[in-house]
């Protein structure tokens, strides 16, 4: 944490506002929720963290992420998703599960080497506990479950809702794992589960590894959770943002027809020729702010940041919201603005205060994946179909549902129709 704040002070970019807890390393009640130990990557810290991250790096590239053959798992998905909307007949839907299965089937293929078809009704309960978990975490339920842990625990309600769905969540990854124990091929690994099989025996003398079943489990299911829910959670509110701002479809539709036409799949190549639809994707991101807060960080040293001491120790929230809406890089931070990510010519501009997926040696490790997810996805969307909303644009209220550490757009419904 020391680096990372020294490293951004010496960045232009302006540093997180951050929020310290006063409690010493992971919040309990998260520990509670995973009783035994702090396992998988999102929740470790020190040597665990550094081992589980390095690995899970290094086997999603050899698994494709980034390169060409993730590429085409994602088109083909794509072209999937194209399939299950057209069975909506232009008729108004809610589209949660059409983009959350299409997205997860992405991750699954590689953490658990297969995809589900959408009717399955395993998957699809398996994404409806994703699916309340995650708004039950950005609820005020949360707020007073880390403020009250004990109290809220003895309490009925939803606490034993969340600790039996990640029950059941690692349930189904647990099964999964016995399964690939059965099957394995040391000479030919199939996803990640069997490459954490595998480092887990070239360990199995170790008596410190940080490679057992407990981080193997909680490992796999922090990439499914993970990613699905963000990517489909953008996704989401990228389509409610356009059905607001129907010339911002308009001009993405000209683009496409441009770039892409109307018969060619879509591919990550074409990025660099489309400016405008990169902004747009890249402002959506800013503008939902899908992690306002962060994930929780913790001091490995005493620090003072801004005058405040903050202990060794201390966990911490880097408010990522902070910097997306920081008035001295964005000129209308609180206004869904495209040309904050084009220069005067309409060429594409970077800019350093976007940062979505958090800076530092933390930063999410699925990032390269997520950002060919969003540009595929909503290009061959948008190449397929015309956006139709079922209010007046002008009542669309864009203000999340629910906001806490994720950000959750408002329920709605959406008409596509076949260009």
């Amino acid at each position: 944490m020391a680096a990372e704040a020294k490293e951004a002070a010496s960045s232009s970019a302006p540093w997180p506002h951050c929020l310290a807890t006063g409690r010493k390393h992971l919040a309990a009640p998260w520990k509670d929720l995973n009783p035994g130990l702090v396992a998988g990557i999102i929740f470790s810290n020190g040597e665990r963290w550094k081992q589980l991250r390095r690995f899970t790096l290094m086997t999603l590239r050899n698994f494709g992420m980034g390169k060409k053959s993730i590429e085409e798992r994602i088109k083909e998905e794509a072209q999937c998703l194209v399939e299950e909307l057209k069975t909506t007949k232009g008729q108004p839907f809610d589209p949660t599960f059409f983009f959350s299965r299409t997205v997860s089937n992405i991750i699954c293929s590689v953490v658990f080497g297969n995809r589900f078809e959408y009717e399955d009704k395993e998957f699809l309960a398996l994404l409806g506990l994703i699916n309340e978990n995650f708004r039950l975490v950005n609820s005020s339920f949360a707020q007073l479950l880390n403020s009250f842990p004990r109290l809220m625990q003895c309490l009925p309600g939803p606490f034993h809702l969340l600790k039996k769905n990640i029950t059941d969540l690692k349930n189904f990854v647990s099964e999964r794992v016995k399964e690939h124990q059965d099957t394995l091929d040391p000479n030919c690994p199939r996803d990640f589960i069997d490459c954490f099989l595998l480092k887990m025996e070239q360990e199995s003398t170790n008596t410190q590894s940080e490679f057992q079943n407990e981080n193997m489990v909680l490992s796999a299911l922090n990439l499914f959770f993970a990613g699905t829910e963000t990517v489909s959670t953008t996704l989401r509110y990228g389509f409610l943002i356009l059905l607001k701002y129907p010339e911002t479809g308009k001009k993405l539709h000209e683009e496409i027809d441009r770039v892409i036409g109307r018969d060619r799949i879509p591919a990550i190549e074409d990025r660099a020729k489309m400016p405008y639809t990169d902004a747009v994707i890249h402002e959506i991101q800013r503008f939902s702010d899908i992690v306002p807060g962060g994930i929780p960080h913790s001091t490995t040293k005493d620090i003072w940041i801004q005058g405040y001491y903050i202990p060794k120790g201390t966990t911490v929230f880097p408010l990522l919201t902070t910097v997306l809406n920081d008035p001295g890089s964005f000129d209308n931070p609180r206004k869904f603005d495209p040309s904050h990510f084009l220069d005067e010519a309409g060429a594409f501009k970077k800019n350093e205060s976007f940062i979505p997926f958090s800076a530092g040696k933390r930063i999410c490790v699925g990032e390269g994946l997520a950002r060919m997810e969003l540009f595929l996805f909503f290009t061959t969307i948008l190449q397929n179909f015309n956006l139709k909303s079922i209010v007046d644009p002008g009542d669309i209220d864009l203000t999340p549902a629910i906001s806490g550490l994720g950000s959750i757009p408002p329920t709605y419904k959406l008409c596509l129709s076949p260009r």
